[in-house]
């Protein structure tokens, strides 16, 4: 088939779009991406075996597009765009990356009447609820979550197919939408092989760690992810451990909050802000640390969606510590691969660092039931199958 993807962003980087683009493709199909420019960047070139075509946009459309549903601006500006792309390209299907740009792609789709897959990176309506800018004005009057669900609906109905990223995901979904049973897939986000076999070790790091006790986070640092009880944690933990090292990779608008917490608790010496880095050196961070965690508090986007940290992790061999969210919880108990601690709990954080810091047999045992788990059940190679045959049965 041809398949357009639509995304409203950049490309790249999206790991979820290139792995399915690229598995599509060593499938036989032909993925054509649609994309946006804000820059002086290639109008067409192919990435991985991606036709990619970008089409400019500006900041007022970036703009425009958190008002999709409150003003039809962003829409129809998109829909031409989306348009020409469907003539140029001729497809055989539509690929909608999320719901932000969904209202353009059907009505761009009106004159040519392909199929359409909705793919549901996250539970966007409930994600929103979480931004800065919903909690204050003017955001939090002109922009509506619920007008957001109610267009999820509206989009899961007129879908051929509709994938999300976690089986409590599709129990969420089923249960509001009964009728969208039969068109859900699974294809949840995870790792590629060469991520845990395909790696070279950055010496600065493993070496600049190799005397501690590290416990790392990895990716968005948002206050929602939980890192303000992991640094309060160390506040005890430092008296029984005194190399632990609290090591964050990764960044958000909100690092200032947690790193004046860090000043006011006088950890500066037992915590480490180590920024956004390369995804090459993911691996390095990981190898130096004893422990991984995912301390995300409870809301119902991370109920049902699992952070693609835990994959990373556990692919690696490494023990992990994560709340009880309710995805996360699930997958790491039934696989054994980590142990659980109560959302915000400080003190059942600690508890469960000081169980895994006495017990180095636990922790060899943990971490390997992960890299297991990953190998044989939870790779990309594995998870996509459902792909493909989604596509090799879609009817036009």
């Amino acid at each position: 088939m041809k398949i357009g993807m639509i995304l409203d962003a950049p490309f790249p980087p999206d790991p979820r779009v290139e792995n399915e683009a690229v598995s599509l493709v060593n499938a036989g199909h032909e993925v054509f991406l649609f994309c946006l420019k804000y820059a002086n960047e290639k109008a067409s070139e192919t990435i991985n075996g991606i036709q990619v075509k970008r089409y400019s946009s500006n900041k007022l459309e970036y703009k425009l597009s958190a008002l999709a549903y409150t003003i039809p601006l962003y829409s129809f500006l998109m829909k031409s765009k989306i348009h020409r792309f469907i003539k140029e390209t001729k497809i055989d299907a539509l690929h909608i990356h999320d719901i932000r740009i969904a209202d353009a792609v059907f009505n761009a789709n009106k004159k040519f009447n392909v199929p359409v897959v909705l793919d549901l990176h996250d539970n966007m309506p409930e994600v929103m609820k979480l931004y800065p800018h919903l909690q204050k004005f003017p955001g939090k009057h002109i922009i509506s979550p619920l007008k957001w669900k109610k267009k999820e609906r509206e989009f899961i109905e007129k879908a051929n197919k509709v994938i999300a990223v976690s089986p409590e995901f599709l129990e969420n979904l089923e249960e509001r939408i009964p009728t969208s049973k039969d068109k859900l897939v699974l294809v949840p986000n995870t790792i590629r092989e060469s991520f845990y076999t395909d790696y070279q070790l950055e010496e600065t790091i493993t070496n600049r760690y190799k005397d501690d006790f590290v416990i790392l986070y990895l990716g968005d640092t948002h206050l929602r992810r939980g890192l303000q009880t992991a640094i309060e944690s160390i506040c005890y933990l430092k008296e029984i451990i005194p190399n632990i090292r609290l090591v964050i990779v990764g960044r958000n608008t909100t690092d200032v909050i947690l790193k004046q917490q860090v000043v006011n608790l006088k950890l500066e010496d037992f915590v480490d802000f180590e920024g956004w880095q390369n995804v090459s050196l993911f691996q390095s961070y990981i190898l130096s640390s004893d422990i991984c965690i995912s301390p995300l508090h409870r809301n119902l986007q991370h109920d049902v969606a699992y952070a693609n940290k835990i994959f990373q992790y556990m692919s690696l061999a490494k023990p992990l510590l994560v709340s009880d969210a309710t995805a996360q919880k699930k997958l790491v108990e039934k696989n054994y691969t980590g142990l659980i601690h109560k959302e915000r709990d400080v003190s059942d954080f600690s508890d469960k660092i000081l169980r895994l810091y006495k017990n180095e047999t636990l922790r060899n045992e943990l971490g390997q039931n992960g890299k297991q788990f990953i190998e044989n059940e939870f790779s990309w190679e594995q998870t996509s199958k459902k792909l493909l045959h989604l596509y090799d049965n879609l009817e036009s």
